[in-house]
């Protein structure tokens, strides 16, 4: 693939054909209609102005498209990302004004230019940094607050202190929002590819208006501005309130794109090709700076919008403009139909879309895996709960525990004594219950590699062995699992191996690996001798073992 190619992935796109247009239209035609509510609700979930969910659904979306290697993800508004916009201008500026939305563009603004940045310097595997279990709770605990946030709206509750007054439903909005709620799950179980959102927006509006919703007192979307966003360009917000926004750009740096990873990785493997993490990272960050320059927030890939698309049968990033033409369409003629859009029936969008994300079970099967990880991620749900508005708290709560056990791990490597089984293989001598290798010999393996982490607890089990059994005069170190060392390491072989020779024991070496051989050999502990030996395989080892086997055996040997 030629450079240009890399640069811009869209020219690796197929050349089109008639029936390729006529079915990446069809998909695209079902994703823009599901785009079109879902945005104006996660706006409204995010602070922002309702408007601004429809602008992060064009632009974005098709240069994602455009400079992405995962041309068939839906990127726009997610539930996930909103609410962590929310959270995290949460007591910086009121919702819906204009500090809010200069505040939203800044974070757009610097969560892509980290992607972008992330992507060109091959930076993907910082990924790795938030496991499966902390972003599972972390995710779960979002759909928690979000779906907590809607109540409300669901409800048509008055926004009151509800600890003082007992809340009073506004019944229509309560309808509107249960009625709503009931057949989005309806239609989710039985007809999954049918565009029901559109349908209950369309209905709702149009029974709001037939009943006079909003005269009544019911809140509804209201007018939204016609034509297309002009460019957006943020006030200067002073270096003490961007620095406030730094851990926030952070965390929804990591979290929105791990939501494309969960697309992704499902998208690459039914193409059967691999993943590229690094040009995804740079077309969500364009996609980031575009919503952020139309005024909009940060936007990231959609699991039910991406599945949907490739329900509905895209094949390549054509269904994507298509579904940005059904967008603009409706932007520049259709928003007049939004007017008496139910703000409840936007709340049971919200919540349809993240219910599914609570799955008290996998805490469960967790819980059988490793208990270690599924304290992490129940200690990572409570943190994200109850610290409210700021729930990066949650996230780095949970990587700095996961890191903490990584660590834990690193440096108590798992070391072994080893016997030979009866099916040949050799294994943990006293898990099995088998005699040693051979008499007077001390045969181990460890299960990590020889480094600053290791070296310690690699020496102190040798060390500690011979001084329980002094009568020890072989060691035998199965290497083959150790497949890296550092300057640390190969100091503490070199000092085990003096220590070996001045005790008279002889040190085997086996299997071991070709980069640990030459620096070893390059830091001068590699000379083999009568107290150094080397043996490629096992097999060749446990047939030299037959030797000192032999002599401890032989009646020179034995005492009298």
């Amino acid at each position: 693939m030629s450079r240009l190619h890399r640069l811009l992935p869209f020219l690796n796109w197929p050349r089109p054909t008639v029936a390729l247009l006529r079915s990446e239209a069809m998909a695209g035609l079902t994703v823009g209609l599901m785009v079109i509510p879902q945005g104006v609700a996660y706006a409204a979930l995010a602070g922002m102005p309702l408007i601004t969910g429809i602008y992060a659904s064009m632009l974005p979306a098709l240069i994602a498209v455009l400079f992405s290697a995962s041309v068939r993800l839906s990127v726009g508004p997610t539930a996930l990302t909103c609410l962590l916009v929310s959270a995290s201008l949460t007591g910086l500026a009121e919702p819906g004004s204009v500090q809010w939305i200069e505040l939203a563009v800044w974070l757009a603004l610097l969560s892509g230019l980290l992607q972008i940045v992330l992507g060109f310097v091959r930076f993907g595997w910082l990924l790795n940094l938030v496991n499966s279990p902390v972003l599972m709770a972390f995710t779960q605990a979002a759909a928690v607050l979000i779906i907590g946030s809607q109540l409300p709206a669901l409800l048509g509750l008055a926004q009151q202190d509800l600890w003082t007054q007992l809340p009073r439903p506004h019944w229509p909005a309560l309808a509107f929002g249960l009625g709503s709620l009931v057949l989005l799950l309806l239609a989710r179980r039985w007809r999954p590819g049918f565009p029901t959102v559109l349908a209950v927006v369309v209905g709702s509006a149009a029974i709001s208006m037939a009943t006079g919703f909003e005269a009544g007192g019911g809140a509804v979307i209201g007018t939204l501005p016609q034509g297309l966003p002009t460019p957006y360009l943020p006030g200067w917000p002073g270096w003490a309130t961007l620095g406030q926004l730094l851990l926030p750009t952070l965390v929804i740096t990591l979290v929105s794109f791990l939501e494309t990873a969960s697309s992704a990785k499902v998208d690459s493997g039914k193409r059967g090709q691999r993943w590229d993490q690094d040009q995804d990272l740079i077309g969500q960050g364009l996609a980031k700076l575009a919503s952020g320059l139309s005024g909009a927030f940060p936007t990231s890939s959609s699991f039910s919008r991406s599945a949907l698309n490739l329900y509905a049968g895209a094949q390549t990033g054509w269904a994507t403009v298509f579904s940005v033409v059904v967008v603009l369409l409706a932007l520049l003629l259709l928003t007049p139909l939004l007017h008496h859009v139910p703000l409840a029936v936007l709340a049971a969008i919200v919540l349809v879309a993240v219910m599914g994300l609570i799955k008290p079970r996998a805490f469960m099967r967790l819980w059988a895996i490793s208990r270690v990880e599924a304290v992490t991620a129940g200690t990572t749900f409570a943190v994200t709960v109850l610290s409210a508005p700021r729930l990066y708290w949650g996230v780095i709560t949970g990587v700095m525990i996961a890191l903490s056990h990584f660590l834990y791990l690193r440096l108590h490597p798992r070391i072994i004594e080893v016997g030979l089984h009866a099916d040949g293989s050799l294994r943990d001598r006293h898990l099995w219950h088998l005699a040693p290798v051979a008499p007077a010999t001390y045969a181990l393996r460890m299960d990590a590699a020889l480094d600053f982490a290791t070296a310690n607890a690699f020496e102190r089990a040798v060390t500690e062995h011979l001084a329980a059994h002094p009568g020890t005069r072989h060691v035998m170190l199965i290497a083959h699992p150790i497949n890296w060392i550092d300057a640390t390491g190969a100091e503490a072989f070199g000092r085990l191996s003096a220590q070996l020779h001045e005790q008279g024991v002889t040190l085997h070496l086996v299997g071991i690996k070709l980069p640990v051989e030459t620096l070893l050999r390059t830091a001068g502990h590699l000379q083999e001798g009568p107290r150094l030996k080397l043996y490629r395989t096992e097999a060749e080892a446990l047939h030299a073992s037959e030797t000192w086997r032999e002599a401890a055996d032989s009646p020179a040997t034995q005492p009298g």
